[in-house]
C-alpha cells in the first residue's frame, strides 16, 4: 500500500540498534495529554495555517514564543521553495534546540502548515476551502511543544532538536517531490553545520481517537532498529506491532539526507484513502482530536528518551 500523506525508494540505513538492544523503559514523569490538547486547540484558533496567510504568520510567531519558553535556542529558518501549483512560496521552519552542547542528539519533527484545499472532502463544494488541520498538522506539533515543556522541567542528558517544518501539505498526487517542501529545504540547509543526530522521529496525524500506528514501510527500510526501539517502548493500544503501508511524508526526505527517520503516522487499512476520514477535508477540526491519543504518543516519546538516556 503506497500513500501520500497530508512512496519513495532509497537505500536503507544500517546505523540503528538491533532489536536485541531495545528494551521497554517507562519515563519517570507522565506525559500531560491535556496540555497537548490545549496546544492543539491554540493552533486551530488562528484558523487554517496556510502559507502566505495572516493565520500562518500569527501562528509562526506564537510557535516561536512558545518554544522560547522551553528550548535553549530557537531559530526561524526562512527560505523560498517551488510549489507544483502556486509557484514560488516563502516558508518558515521553526526549530527549537535543547542541550545544544550534547553530542548525542535526537531529531523530532512535525509539519505545522495546513493544506490550502480540502480536496478529499466528500462535498465537492468544499474542495477549494482550506483544511483546519487539527489532526493533520496541529496534533503532532502540540505533542512536541508539550514534550519540550516537560523536558525543560525534568531535564535530559540528550540533545533534542524539534523541527517544525512548513509547506508539507502543498503537494499534488503523482508528484512525490511536491510534498514536504519545508523538510526538503531544511535537509539542504540544516540548522547546524554537519548536523548528524542519532535518528529522527516524525509525528503526523497523531490525534484521532481511532488512530492506528503501525510500522511504516519506509521507516522499517531505512531505520528498522529505531522502529523496534519506538514500538518496544510504545505506550498504548494505538501502537500496533505490525508492518503497515508505505507513505510519502517528511521522513522520506530526512532519510535521503542520511538521517534515519521513523514516521509515527495514523494509517488505516480499512480506508479508501489509507488515512482517517477527516484527512484533507473541512472536518479535520478539534472534534476529531482525542487527548488520550495525544497522550499515548507523547508518553511513547518520553519512554524512548528515557531508554536512550540509560
Amino acid at each position: 500500500m503506497l500513500m501520500t500523506a497530508c512512496g519513495s525508494t532509497g537505500a536503507p540505513s544500517s546505523d540503528a540498534p538491533t532489536a536485541s538492544d531495545t528494551t521497554t523503559t517507562a519515563a519517570a514523569v507522565p506525559f500531560d495529554a491535556n496540555a497537548a490538547m490545549n496546544f492543539t486547540r491554540q493552533q486551530c484558533e488562528f484558523g487554517p495555517r496556510v502559507p502566505g496567510t495572516s493565520a500562518h504568520a500569527q501562528c509562526a510567531d506564537w510557535l516561536m514564543a512558545t518554544l522560547q519558553t522551553s528550548c535553549d535556542t530557537v531559530i526561524m529558518q526562512t527560505g523560498n521553495v517551488q510549489t507544483a501549483t502556486e509557484g514560488s512560496l516563502g516558508i518558515k521552519n521553526i526549530i527549537g534546540v535543547i542541550n545544544p552542547e550534547a553530542s548525542q542528539r535526537l531529531l523530532l519533527l512535525a509539519h505545522w502548515d495546513c493544506r490550502p484545499w480540502a480536496d478529499n472532502d466528500p462535498d465537492a463544494a468544499n474542495h477549494s476551502k482550506p483544511v483546519m488541520g487539527a489532526n493533520d498538522a496541529a496534533s503532532g506539533v502540540a505533542v512536541l511543544l508539550q514534550l519540550a515543556s516537560q523536558l525543560k522541567q525534568a531535564g535530559t542528558t540528550l540533545g533534542v532538536d524539534i523541527v517544525l517544518v512548513d509547506a508539507e501539505d502543498m503537494g499534488v498526487n503523482d508528484n512525490e517531490e511536491s510534498w514536504g517542501l519545508g523538510t526538503q529545504y531544511w535537509a539542504s540547509h540544516p540548522h547546524a553545520a554537519g548536523y548528524k543526530p542519532l535518528f529522527g522521529i516524525l509525528l503526523d496525524m497523531v490525534g484521532s481517537s481511532n488512530a492506528t500506528f503501525t510500522r511504516e514501510y519506509y521507516s522499517t527500510q531505512y531505520a528498522r532498529g529505531f522502529v523496534d526501539l519506538i514500538w518496544n517502548n510504545a505506550a498504548g493500544s494505538h501502537f500496533i506491532n505490525a508492518q503497515g503501508g508505505a507513505v510519502t511524508d517528511d521522513h522520506i526526505f530526512v532519510n535521503r539526507a542520511g538521517i534515519p527517520c521513523v514516521d509515527i503516522i495514523d494509517m488505516r487499512s480499512d480506508s479508501d484513502t489509507g488515512f482517517c476520514p477527516e484527512w484533507h477535508t473541512v472536518h479535520d477540526t478539534m472534534d476529531a482530536i482525542d487527548a488520550a491519543t495525544l497522550g499515548e504518543v507523547g508518553q511513547t516519546l518520553l519512554n524512548v528518551i528515557a531508554a536512550l538516556e540509560q
